[in-house]
């Protein structure tokens, strides 16, 4: 008995002795925090990353470690400096409430930071809303959505994407973050890695160090019509590797992928059996050809789609994941614990709006998008023309252009960009969404031009 306690005592003062080097190791990240935010320089630093993980692998077999603990261990410390980093890291939400804060104060603000249409859902959703008492959907239900609305988004789903798709391939969640959030936290572990192409909607890195996981960036450019690179896919892959995220159209770039690297990169995701998440809520929005992942038939992909952009219906927070069985098994076993059910009353609204012909939404904002892209020419924004989705990503090419401090002061001046960094290591860029009325939108890009002339 006296050995066990030695050997305890032993391993607490180990123990103890970590924390002490933990706190050692977090106020060190919040120095060099401090000198990154400086000297422009974004919080991920892949290539010191991976210099050390491999210093740490060597170690591992010199000392008889297992490898994959190793691993888990140093993407938990590498994980906590990121959020040490981040903590203060603002996005596009981060403006948007600045900038509602604002109008209860009485100024008028010009919304071109967030992907919110302007126009009204489909009209059979305001005649379903009166509807949902008499035909009795204010029950509790099934975690993973109404069969009936199953049902007919499989319906849906099937004519859209030329995909055979039943209701069991499809869970209901409150919103498409949801999905996103479930399928990353039910599909992965803490220590697992995760591939996400930047620039990206900052709610997948944010799901991931929620729950845990590391995040690995592949970086795309501007200059390379922010296209990414396989072999760097394929460099990034290790043991740990079980995840990697498309977004396209892409939120905030616009871009569509050639067929042929994406074909590419769902090949290595095979190889490499890795699960493929992918978000297509802006499907509808696509200008040039688009292929959904839904055509590769991968057992191991999950595809998000919403209500938010294709019907307008943001508030009603609606959307759904289609992917195998097995997956959606483990989907519902979360959602059935945060949520027992999704709203019936609003599945049901959703479920009439199917009904309706949206296509008059992807040409209204396809037009938007070609003024918007007309003007910001004129004016010298450098972007590349986006494929789809409803945003431009530009590149301000002024000496020291700090996007969110951009962001911040435009706000004193009526008008709302969403700052580039909010989507990765992007300070020179500013995100203009395309969501408000032509008439609106030439006054915010008028806004804009004076903001740029001021800082010359």
């Amino acid at each position: 008995m006296s050995d066990i306690n030695e050997l305890r005592n032993e391993m607490d003062a180990v123990t103890l002795e970590m924390i002490n080097l933990l706190k050692t190791r977090t106020d060190i990240a919040k120095q060099i925090g401090e000198v990154k935010k400086s000297i422009g320089k974004g919080i991920a630093d892949e290539e010191r990353e991976e210099n050390l993980r491999k210093k740490i692998m060597k170690v591992t077999q010199e000392i008889g470690l297992d490898e994959t603990l190793a691993a888990k261990f140093l993407n938990f410390l590498l994980n906590e400096s990121i959020k040490v980093q981040s903590k203060n890291k603002q996005t596009h939400l981060s403006i948007f409430l600045k900038a509602k804060s604002l109008e209860q104060e009485g100024k008028k603000i010009v919304h071109m930071e967030v992907g919110e249409p302007d126009f009204t859902p489909p009209e059979i959703v305001k005649k379903s809303l009166s509807e949902v008492f008499d035909e009795g959907f204010m029950k509790y239900g099934q975690a993973r959505g109404m069969p009936k609305f199953r049902e007919a988004l499989a319906k849906y789903v099937s004519q859209k994407f030329n995909a055979e798709i039943t209701q069991e391939n499809i869970i209901v969640s409150p919103g498409a973050r949801f999905s996103i959030f479930s399928a990353i936290t039910t599909l992965l572990n803490p220590g697992d890695e995760m591939i996400v192409i930047e620039p990206a909607w900052p709610a997948y890195k944010d799901c991931a160090l929620n729950s845990g996981i590391k995040i690995r960036t592949i970086n795309t450019t501007l200059e390379k019509k922010w296209e990414p690179s396989i072999e760097e896919i394929k460099n990034t892959i290790n043991s740990n590797t079980k995840m990697i995220v498309l977004n396209y159209p892409n939120n905030p770039t616009g871009k569509i992928l050639p067929e042929k690297l994406q074909d590419a990169i769902i090949d290595l995701a095979k190889e490499n059996n890795l699960y493929v998440l992918s978000d297509e809520i802006y499907s509808q929005y696509a200008k040039t050809n688009w292929k959904s992942i839904l055509s590769y038939n991968y057992e191991k992909s999950i595809i998000t789609q919403s209500f938010s952009k294709s019907h307008a219906m943001t508030g009603f927070r609606i959307g759904y994941a289609i992917t195998s069985k097995e997956i959606i098994e483990k989907m519902v076993k979360l959602e059935a614990l945060c949520l027992t059910n999704v709203s019936e009353p609003i599945q049901y609204v959703a479920m009439k709006a199917l009904e309706s012909d949206t296509s008059n939404n992807s040409k209204l904002i396809q037009n938007r998008l070609d003024k918007l892209s007309d003007k910001a020419k004129e004016m010298g924004l450098e972007f590349m023309i986006p494929d789809g989705a409803m945003y431009i990503f530009a590149k301000i090419n002024q000496k020291d252009f700090d996007g969110v401090e951009f962001a911040n002061n435009s706000l004193e001046k009526g008008l709302a960009v969403a700052p580039g960094e909010g989507f990765g290591n992007y300070k020179n860029f500013i995100r203009i969404s395309a969501c408000q009325d032509e008439k609106t939108l030439m006054e915010g890009m008028h806004i804009l031009g004076n903001i740029m002339s001021e800082k010359q």
